[in-house]
């Protein structure tokens, strides 16, 4: 398994193609119907986190960044034939340890066991137990 970190408009990103196909597997399908902005959010991203098996692209994490005080995991997902294998912690891992010098770190997740379980073993609190609040425009 091989975890790249890529900084758009410095490093190639992956191609699109390659990206759709992976929002796909994991019915991200709302990202997928319009290609070009999904490029766009890609191009626009802080860093691009991304994890080959091979020449399969089997993971992608994207963060929004000041890049001083502020982090936004934007996306984390991991194709479903390697959900299980660690890849999604090995990407949360290398976003949280590039974002360590930051004063915040956001996750807004779907409320899932897996995920939190996830979240959780990497230290990452609920903000309702913080008293921080997350307001949202449904």
């Amino acid at each position: 398994m091989e975890i790249r970190t890529l900084r758009p408009g410095v490093d190639e990103l992956p191609v699109v193609a390659e990206v759709i196909a992976l929002y796909d597997a994991v019915g991200w399908t709302v990202y997928t119907r319009d290609a070009a902005a999904l490029q766009a959010a890609i191009r626009g991203s802080h860093l691009v986190i991304i994890a080959h098996d091979g020449d399969r692209l089997v993971g992608l994490a994207r963060t929004l960044s000041d890049g001083a005080t502020i982090c936004y995991l934007q996306d984390i997902l991991v194709h479903p034939a390697a959900q299980g294998c660690g890849v999604g912690r090995l990407l949360l891992d290398r976003a949280l340890e590039l974002s360590a010098d930051l004063r915040q770190f956001v996750l807004l997740t779907d409320d899932d066991d897996a995920q939190r379980a996830l979240y959780r073993s990497a230290g990452l609190v609920r903000s309702d137990s913080t008293g921080l609040h997350a307001y949202l425009r449904p």
